[in-house]
Order: C-alpha cells, then sequence, then structure tokens
C-alpha cells in the first residue's frame, strides 16, 4: 500500500501543479487584461483548489503510512530527512491554507479585479511554496 500510495502521491502532484499553475496564469492574465471574471474563471480556481486539497489528503495518508513520515520527526541534522518529514508536509499545508484563504475571500468579492488579485497572491504565493519544499531528488 505504501509503494502505491508514494507512486500515486508523486503522479497526481503533476496534475496538482498544473491546475495550479493554470488558475495562477488565468488569475494574472484576467487582472492585467481587466477583463470580466466569469464561472469559467471560478471553475479553473476551483478545480486548482480540488487538485491541491487532495494532493493533501493523499500526502497525509502517506505520511502516517511511511516508515520515514514519523520516525525520522526528531531527524534534524539529516537535510533529506528534515525536507521529507518537516519542512515538505509543513510548507504544503501553509501552502494550501494561503490557497484555501484565496478561495474564501473571492466568495466576498464584487469586483472582477479584485477576484482575480486574491487569486493571483494567495494562489501564487501557494504554489511558490509548494515549489520551493518538493524533494526534487526524490521526484527525478
Amino acid at each position: 500500500m505504501y509503494s502505491f500510495l508514494q507512486k500515486f502521491h508523486s503522479g497526481w502532484a503533476y496534475l496538482a501543479l498544473l491546475l495550479l499553475l493554470i488558475a495562477v496564469v488565468n488569475a494574472i492574465i484576467g487582472f492585467t487584461s481587466k477583463k470580466e471574471f466569469t464561472a469559467k474563471d471560478r471553475k479553473i480556481a476551483l478545480f486548482a483548489l480540488i487538485g491541491t486539497h487532495t494532493q493533501l489528503l493523499i500526502g497525509l495518508i502517506l505520511y502516517f503510512v511511511s516508515p520515514l513520515g514519523k520516525a525520522a520527526f526528531g531527524q534534524m541534522s539529516n537535510a533529506e530527512l528534515r525536507l521529507t518529514s518537516l519542512e515538505h508536509p509543513l510548507i504544503n499545508i501553509i501552502a494550501i491554507i494561503l490557497i484555501t484563504i484565496g478561495w474564501s475571500k473571492h466568495k466576498k468579492l464584487i469586483n472582477s479585479e479584485a477576484k482575480f488579485k486574491t487569486f493571483a497572491i494567495y494562489y501564487g504565493l501557494g504554489l511558490l511554496l509548494i515549489l520551493s519544499r518538493i524533494p526534487w531528488n526524490l521526484w527525478f
């Protein structure tokens, strides 16, 4: 089960990152071109939200069934173990919190420009945080 979850988590990451990147680029284009916020824009952001939340769920399950998850939690001197046991989960949880805040904030806004700006900022910060803590050496 661990091997399947690990491969699924890695594979789903490509989809989640792609959806998040599309949402950020769409928000930046919408903000800079002053276009009207439509249902298509909302769906793009929603799919990115769903993709990242699904990745979080898979990651949390993987963390607790992994032989390296909790057991390596106190290994702060080893940079690789620290990344996978502490930095990767913690920073990505913070990133998904930012993405969720962006989704929640956009619902209260009426102005299209403000909605695009909110998505660009919160989803963009989330994307940067996620990219900063991907264990690239384990991914390729």
